[in-house]
């Protein structure tokens, strides 16, 4: 085995490795007692009931994981990315369609053999949580279309990448970069109008008690809002969220039902706030400039990587190719994004206790948002104690606990001096 394959497999390993200990972590922190802060919420039996699905989840994960490595370390040493590509080959087709069938089919292989559990993880595991809403005919009606969608949109983007980097030379790089780019931009605009819409109804809410409270509050922290949905979550979950979503005219915040049936109006006012607070602290914008820039590097050094013949003897290839090069390629940048991602979850973190202290500045009102906190937590059955390498690795938001104490801390410090903030109404009114 060459250089870069004992970096691929050394940072397989290592990254299998650092997930299991963050899980047996995760679920050696699991005997710490109820946090005070959420007695009132979390009775014996109910904390007890979000201990087992952390630790159901986790063991599935791991199973999972360790699933996946297997199949494909069996799948490289078996020389089966070697066999898969004399045999498009044998198709005669031209370079873009034989990279485009070759990658189709090891996605292929991958979407089947995760089936079952997707399955399992649907309509077992959540559903013994009494999370799960999901009819069968629902799952595979998702199926079907995540499927068209990946065949007609990651179709063309992959094809536009394999036929610059076959024909266009030195320069192939950069625009596979602009090209990347220009649809990421044009899908940001169109999918909140176009795609979402086709796994999820989207309603306006309606006219009443809490439009008026949110549009009161929308207008003075000068967040123009005329496009607010009510999505149909019910329909897959009993869990509940809000989300951000869109450029521009095409912008939308989007509440789960089951979100509003759970929470009360101050409370939707205040996690409407810190959806707000993402965009007006700048986070969305933030995010794709840092997409944008981890794209264009990723091709820069792709196009280094796929003139090195070692990259395709590691996986015994007979012919060096765009299309199997951008997959060993993957592999190889393994490193470098896990460090990413472990400094993007940091940063997402940050990110978040600015949004909960934009929301707790603009509402005025703290302990709405902590309320709606743990009713989230309660509801969704989350971990309150996970382990602090587990969120290291894998935490984009920051744990509860620690989310309500900064929204405390920061309401003592800044609020109360200023305002006198002892049971100050919501902004939106009451």
């Amino acid at each position: 085995m060459n250089t870069y394959g004992m970096v691929i497999l050394a940072t397989l390993l290592l990254s299998y490795l650092c997930e299991v200990v963050a899980s047996y972590l995760n679920l050696s922190a699991l005997q710490k007692p109820v946090p005070e802060e959420f007695g009132a919420l979390y009775d014996p039996e109910k904390y007890r009931q979000s201990q087992a699905y952390t630790q159901a989840r986790t063991r599935f994960g791991l199973f999972s994981m360790t699933f996946d490595l297997l199949l494909l370390l069996g799948f490289w040493f078996a020389g089966g990315f070697e066999y898969l590509d004399q045999l498009v080959r044998s198709l005669g087709f031209n370079s873009v369609i034989t990279g485009l069938m070759y990658m189709g089919a090891l996605m292929t292989l991958k979407a089947v053999i995760g089936i079952p559990f997707s399955l399992y993880a649907t309509f077992v595991l959540e559903s013994r949580f009494g999370f799960n809403k999901t009819t069968a005919a629902t799952f595979w009606l998702d199926q079907l279309k995540g499927t068209v969608l990946a065949v007609l949109i990651g179709g063309a983007v992959l094809g536009s990448v394999l036929a610059f980097f076959d024909y266009a030379g030195p320069q192939a790089w950069w625009y596979c970069w602009l090209t990347v780019a220009g649809i990421s931009l044009i899908l940001q605009f169109i999918a909140p109008g176009f795609i979402l819409p086709l796994f999820n109804k989207f309603t306006p809410l309606e006219e009443g008690s809490l439009r008026q409270r949110i549009m009161r509050f929308a207008e003075r922290v000068d967040y123009p809002l005329s496009n607010l949905f009510v999505m149909d979550g019910s329909r897959r979950s009993s869990k509940s969220n809000a989300f951000f979503t869109g450029f521009g005219k095409h912008k939308r915040i989007a509440l789960f039902d089951t979100l509003i049936e759970k929470h009360s109006e101050r409370e939707l006012v205040a996690i409407l706030a810190h959806e707000i607070g993402h965009y007006k602290k700048g986070h969305i914008r933030q995010s794709m400039i840092i997409s944008l820039l981890y794209t264009g590097i990723m091709f820069f050094l792709l196009s280094v990587f796929l003139s090195h013949r070692g990259l395709f003897d590691t996986f015994f290839m007979t012919h060096m190719s765009t299309y199997a090069g951008l997959i060993f390629f993957g592999m190889l940048f393994k490193p470098i994004n896990l460090v990413l991602s472990v400094l993007m979850q940091m940063l997402s973190r940050k990110n978040e206790y600015e949004a909960d202290r934009f929301a707790v500045e603009s509402t005025e009102d703290p302990e709405s948002m902590i309320s709606a906190l743990k009713k989230l937590s309660a509801d969704n059955l989350a971990n309150l104690t996970p382990h602090p390498f587990h969120v290291f690795l894998n935490y984009s938001h920051p744990p509860l606990v620690e989310r309500v104490r900064a929204i405390r801390d920061f309401a003592e410090t800044s609020l109360s001096g200023a305002s006198g903030l002892t049971g100050v109404q919501s902004a939106a009114g009451e």
